[in-house]
């Protein structure tokens, strides 16, 4: 992992991390809320081994990457143009995992002539009139009800985790060990993985590190209207979701993606939400990346 940043033109910082072949097909990487720059303990030796130069950033507020009042989806695209100018990246694609999928599409919406393919990965979708369908878990809809009715109390919630991640990692690992009713069986035994568990941890404590506030800005603009509509999308997306996801559910990731003009997707019967933390799955997401390239 190489860890680096840059300065926008508006004077924040921007973290970003380099996997893979730092020569290859550049692959943006946008995490899930709450995340981070921080994907793998040392290195992916898949993405090495298929030529792929995987560049995962910061988002405002997390990790190395400094807050931004008032953003929104489609303001992130800015950031990731100076980005690929600072990198000397003529063509891109963007791969967004859960709620980094809404900074995926609003990416590709936003520089059409920049991205090559944009990958939704266990995507996030659009909430009709602010609300999370009722299909979700009523765990992650609460979340979403508290991000806009009491910021206060999720602050509080989310200040539990970030303390436990910063002084008590090991019983941060033994409660995602113990999972919960409201996830599929898929997650809840890739829950189990002490690797998977050890890098969550790493990934959980650089989204804490300036503290809670990204994670309840981007809750907020994860439920109101992204700016842009998926039918507008001029680039070819690869969709990818397990039909067991309880954070975002199948249903509405399929009548999303039929909206979608130029689509490919991958849904996969037993799977949940995790499906990144499958080396499998990433295998094939990458693998599938790679020959989408050759076909467009």
């Amino acid at each position: 992992m190489n860890d680096s940043t840059m300065i926008l033109s508006d004077g924040r910082r921007l973290g970003y991390s380099v996997y893979g072949d730092p020569d290859g097909i550049p692959l943006l990487l946008f995490h899930g809320t709450p995340g981070s720059r921080v994907w793998f303990t040392e290195d992916d030796s898949i993405a090495k081994e298929l030529s792929i130069c995987l560049i995962a950033t910061d988002r405002p507020g997390y990790g190395l990457s400094d807050k931004k009042n008032n953003g929104t989806l489609l303001d992130y695209a800015q950031d990731i143009k100076e980005l690929a100018e600072h990198l000397q990246l003529d063509k891109f694609s963007v791969l967004g995992v859960s709620g980094g999928g809404a900074f995926a599409a609003a990416v590709t919406s936003a520089l059409p002539k920049k991205v090559d393919t944009c990958i939704l990965v266990c995507t996030a979708t659009p909430f009709k009139n602010g609300k999370p369908p009722k299909t979700m878990s009523k765990e992650n809809r609460l979340a979403f009800y508290l991000t806009n009715h009491f910021p206060w109390l999720l602050k509080l919630i989310e200040k539990s985790k970030k303390k436990l991640v910063d002084h008590k990692p090991e019983v941060y690992k033994e409660n995602l060990k113990k999972g919960g009713s409201h996830l599929s069986d898929w997650d809840n035994k890739i829950l189990l993985d002490d690797d998977v568990l050890e890098n969550g941890v790493l990934h959980s404590k650089e989204a804490y590190r300036q503290g809670v506030d990204g994670v309840i800005d981007e809750g907020k603009l994860l439920t109101r209207d992204w700016g842009f509509k998926v039918e507008d999308l001029e680039r070819p997306v690869i969709v990818w979701h397990g039909e067991k996801d309880t954070f975002s559910p199948i249903i509405e990731v399929k009548n999303m993606a039929n909206k979608i003009p130029y689509v490919k997707t991958n849904y996969l019967e037993e799977a949940g939400h995790f499906l990144t933390e499958s080396e499998e799955v990433w295998k094939s997401i990458l693998v599938n990346f790679r020959e989408s390239l050759i076909k467009y």
